[in-house]
């Protein structure tokens, strides 16, 4: 038993390493979708793939708590809207004008946010060191979209797709928060199934409209394999291999991941993208990646 348990954890250990590599290949595909499929129809394609295999798979304990989902659906469609139409479409919208390095680096701040929330809004303490990794963090992301240039920075045109990227971010962490706030009886894949289902009626109205407008093959080869490729990896594989692996070894081991999304995205987008990081980036990182671990390391308690 002792040597099962070993082998799993050290199986989590090592795909903790690959979690960031998934996220990252949402940010590669946000930029090849440009003039290729719509923001909105990207985003319904990718969670109506993983929702239905979700749904498949907790269909048995969706279909026990139907009654609950009956009362609740409200809390579904909202989360659906935060976490799979704002940070789903909205990320997509914004690679249509910013870079995929920028895309990550914004996104690593979403740990901060939630803590800051969380201290906002639900009265959880935060320790100096806690606001210190805020400061920084959220400093190093403004010296990212404004490119480093604090010395122009009243003259500097700000890039539009940045800002759907920090949209979105502060959804994910309204997101996050508010899954903290509505218990639910579901388990953790009948609950993202659930808000799968919410993000997918979110959606499609958006997705409809998009569809009409002219210069989009929808369902092209390159459209399709889009949407399967992010149903797959950073929707599925992302979610399901964090998730199993908190369980495993515990939220604190598995926040490496969020530590290496700025590296992941980097590299990933200087591989597939021929994005060449720019010393603005090396800062935003050096401020950014810090702060996370500031804000996320957990807080020794007082000897008394």
């Amino acid at each position: 038993m002792h040597d099962a348990v070993v082998r799993q954890q050290r199986l989590a250990l090592a795909l903790v390493w690959v979690v960031p590599a998934l996220w990252s290949v949402n940010f590669i595909a946000a930029r090849w979708a440009v003039g290729v499929i719509g923001p909105h129809v990207l985003a319904l394609g990718r969670w109506a793939v993983a929702g239905a295999v979700l749904v498949l798979l907790a269909r048995s304990e969706l279909w026990r708590q139907r009654s609950h989902i009956r009362v609740a659906w409200r809390q579904y469609l909202v989360l659906g809207v935060l976490g799979m139409l704002i940070c789903g479409a909205w990320v997509y919208q914004g690679a249509r004008s910013t870079s995929a390095t920028n895309i990550g680096l914004i996104y690593a701040i979403a740990p901060v946010l939630i803590v800051l929330g969380g201290s906002l809004w639900l009265q959880e303490r935060m320790t100096l060191r806690q606001r210190c990794g805020v400061a920084l963090a959220l400093g190093g992301v403004a010296h990212v979209v404004i490119k480093g240039q604090w010395a122009s920075l009243v003259s500097l045109q700000f890039v539009a797709g940045d800002l759907w990227i920090l949209a979105a971010t502060v959804s994910w962490a309204g997101y996050a928060l508010l899954q903290k706030v509505w218990s639910t009886p579901l388990g953790a894949t009948a609950r993202l199934a659930a808000i799968c289902v919410g993000g997918t009626v979110a959606l499609l109205p958006f997705a409809l409209w998009e569809a009409t407008q002219p210069g989009l093959n929808l369902w092209n080869a390159q459209a399709l394999g889009l949407v399967l490729l992010t149903a797959a990896l950073p929707g599925l594989g992302a979610y399901w291999i964090y998730g199993w692996a908190q369980k495993v070894l515990g939220a604190n081991r598995v926040a490496m991941a969020l530590y290496l999304g700025p590296l992941y995205g980097g590299l990933a987008a200087w591989l597939a993208l021929g994005e060449t990081p720019g010393w603005h980036h090396l800062g935003g990182a050096a401020l950014i990646i810090p702060g996370v671990v500031m804000v996320t390391a957990p807080v020794r308690a007082r000897a008394v």
